[in-house]
Order: structure tokens, then C-alpha cells, then sequence
């Protein structure tokens, strides 16, 4: 008897998230880019200065790993729960997860790229097109990103927590028999 795969349906929708953070990413480095040739100050300077512009290298790397990679090491994982496992997912823990977690990286990220460039501008000699001010005044700058920053990497956490649970959960319930159609509930 051969048995048909399942088709996962989570591990679809969170390959297709992964592409399009994907292409986020390929804008954001777009804006680097320009920033890079075109900016005053260049981003190439504000990275390289350190300081407030290291926000945008870790917002930039807080992206890629948990907005693009994390997003497709999930669908792996749904993937093995719903098709290899033939294990049901519960829909609004896999929405919440798939919604929160990509969300919270975007905004967390997105706001320590912010900051960290126009923190890092402020703090370069205007002999370069910066602000030149000194660090303490930046500092308060950066200060008024730091909430909310905590807040979207939260709502990021929360995502990778019920994305957990409905891991734990899926993989508790019993399997789906062929016969019986997708592997997923409340979809």
C-alpha cells in the first residue's frame, strides 16, 4: 500500500514568509546600498564608526537570523510535525506564531537600523556630513528606541513561544490517518 504524502500547509505558509523577509532583506540592503553611495553621512561610515551605529548592524543581523532563517527552520519543522509525523497543528497557535514572531522581527529590527543610523550620523564630525555631536547627547537619542524596541522583540518572543507550544502540542496529538485529510486543525 503507498501511502499519499500530507501536504503541509504550515510549513507552506512559513516558506513563503521566508521568501518574502527574504525580499525585505534585499530592500533593506538596497537602502544600505544607496546610503552607502549616496548618503551623507555613508552607511559604510556611520557601521564603521561603531558606537550607536552598531545598532544597525545587529538590527540588520537580528533580521536576517530570526526574520529570514528563523521563519524557514520553522517551516522545516512544521513540516516534519504535519507530513512526516502526520501530527496536527492547531491554527491559531500556528498563526500567532507565524504572525508575532515575523512581526516582532520586523519592527524590532527595522527600529534598531533606524536608530543605530541616524544615531551613528549624529555622532560623525560634520566634516563628513555628520551630526557632529557628542555621545551623551546620541545616547538620549537612542534612549527613546530602547522601549520600544524591548516591546516588538516581545511580541517577537511571544510568537517563538506559541510556535513552541504548538510544536509540544502537535507532536502530543494523535496522528492523522491518511484517510482523513490535511494534518492541520483550524486552519
Amino acid at each position: 500500500m503507498v501511502v499519499e504524502p500530507i501536504r503541509s500547509k504550515w510549513a507552506e505558509r512559513f516558506t513563503v514568509a521566508a521568501i518574502v523577509q527574504g525580499i525585505v532583506v534585499l530592500g533593506m540592503i538596497g537602502i544600505l546600498l544607496y546610503l552607502a553611495v549616496f548618503g551623507s553621512p555613508e552607511a559604510s561610515r556611520v557601521v564603521a564608526s561603531g558606537s550607536a551605529g552598531t545598532w544597525l548592524t545587529v538590527g540588520f543581523i537580528g533580521f536576517l537570523t530570526v526574520g529570514v532563517l528563523g521563519t524557514a527552520v520553522s517551516a522545516v519543522f512544521y513540516n516534519y510535525i504535519e507530513s512526516v509525523r502526520r501530527k496536527p497543528v492547531i491554527g491559531g497557535l500556528g498563526w500567532g506564531h507565524l504572525l508575532l514572531m515575523n512581526a516582532g522581527a520586523l519592527v524590532a529590527s527595522g527600529l534598531m537600523m533606524y536608530a543605530g543610523y541616524v544615531g551613528g550620523s549624529k555622532l560623525l564630525p560634520t566634516s563628513v556630513g555628520g551630526g557632529g555631536l557628542n555621545a551623551g547627547v546620541v545616547h538620549e537619542f537612542l534612549a527613546d528606541f530602547v522601549e520600544p524596541i524591548a516591546i516588538a522583540m516581545a511580541v517577537g518572543a511571544l510568537g517563538v513561544l506559541l510556535g513552541g507550544i504548538a510544536y509540544v502540542w502537535a507532536l502530543r496529538s494523535p496522528s492523522v490517518t491518511p484517510e482523513a485529510g490535511a494534518a492541520s486543525t483550524g486552519n
